[in-house]
C-alpha cells in the first residue's frame, strides 16, 4: 500500500474519514496501486469462465471504479460496454484508461476488443437503464452495500438485463476460523463499525456481510435463476473445495 505510487498513510486516513463517494474521489488517482484493485488473475479467471456462457453483445460493469471490469467486458462483448459508478474521480480514471476510439492508437486495440465504451455516473441502487444488457458483472463492490440494500441492488441489475441476460460476479470462500485472514477481516469490520458509530458521514465497507447463502436468497427473490461455477484457475482449499466460485444469475 505504502509504495511510491500508492496512497500515503495520511491520504488513507483522510479517505477513511470521508463519505464513500468523497473517499473514492480522493483515492481514485492511486487506486490501481492498492490491494483494493481486483487482481489480474481473478479478472482472467472470470473472463475465461464467462466466455463459455456467451456470446454477448452488450455488457454492464456495476460499480466500475477505474474500469477493470470494463476491460473484462471488452474481451467478451461485441458491441457496447457501459461502466457505471457514483464516484466522479473513479470515472475520470476509467475514462483515461479507456479513451474514445478516435483518441486510441490503432495498434493499441487488441483483436476482439473493439466494443464501444460509455461511462455513466449513477448510484447502483437506482440504475438509469432499461432492459438493455446481455451481461452484467461486478468486482469488489458489494462490501459498500448494507445487507438491507442488497436485494434492491440486485433488483436494479435484474431490471437492466434483457430476458436471458446474466449477472455474474466472483465470491471467495470464507477464510478458516482462527486463521490470520479470519482475524484480519474480523478486526477490519469491527474497526469500521466503531468508526461509523462515532463519525459522520459513514463509510460503509464491510468484508463479512456478503455471505453466500444470503446472497443466493436475495438474488432468487429479485427474480434470478442462480447457479455456482467453481473458478478452477484460482485453486482449491485443503478440503478440496474451490477457493472462489462464480455466481451466475440469469434473468429468465
Amino acid at each position: 500500500m505504502f509504495t511510491e505510487q500508492g496512497p500515503t498513510v495520511r491520504e488513507l486516513a483522510v479517505q477513511a474519514l470521508s463519505s464513500i463517494e468523497r473517499g473514492y474521489d480522493l483515492l481514485a488517482p492511486k487506486f490501481d496501486h492498492t490491494p483494493y484493485r481486483t487482481p489480474d488473475r481473478v479478472l482472467d479467471a472470470v473472463t475465461d469462465e464467462v466466455r463459455r456462457l456467451g456470446p454477448f453483445d452488450t455488457g454492464l460493469d456495476v460499480c466500475c471504479g477505474t474500469g477493470a471490469g470494463v476491460g473484462v467486458l471488452r474481451r467478451l462483448c461485441r458491441e457496447r460496454v457501459v461502466g457505471v459508478d457514483f464516484s466522479a474521480g473513479m470515472l475520470a480514471e476509467a475514462r483515461a484508461a479507456f479513451p474514445p476510439e478516435g483518441e486510441r492508437p490503432a495498434e493499441d486495440e487488441p483483436a476482439g476488443e473493439g466494443a464501444a465504451v460509455d461511462w455513466v455516473r449513477a448510484d447502483a441502487r437506482s440504475l438509469p437503464f432499461a432492459p438493455a444488457f446481455d451481461l452484467a458483472l461486478s468486482f469488489g463492490a458489494f462490501g459498500h452495500f448494507l445487507p438491507a440494500e442488497r436485494f434492491g441492488l440486485f433488483a436494479e441489475v435484474y431490471g437492466s438485463l434483457r430476458p436471458g441476460g446474466q449477472f455474474v460476479f466472483p465470491i471467495g470462500a470464507p477464510p478458516p476460523v482462527g486463521s490470520r485472514a479470519y482475524w484480519t477481516l474480523l478486526g477490519f469490520d469491527a474497526a469500521m463499525r466503531v468508526r461509523n458509530a462515532l463519525w459522520r458521514p459513514q463509510f460503509v465497507m464491510y468484508y463479512r456481510t456478503f455471505r453466500l447463502g444470503d446472497v443466493l436468497e436475495d438474488l432468487t427473490r429479485a427474480g434470478f435463476a442462480v447457479r455456482l461455477v467453481p473458478l478452477a484457475e484460482l485453486g482449491r482449499r485443503p478440503d478440496g473445495s474451490p477457493r472462489a466460485r462464480l455466481v451466475v444469475a440469469t434473468r429468465e
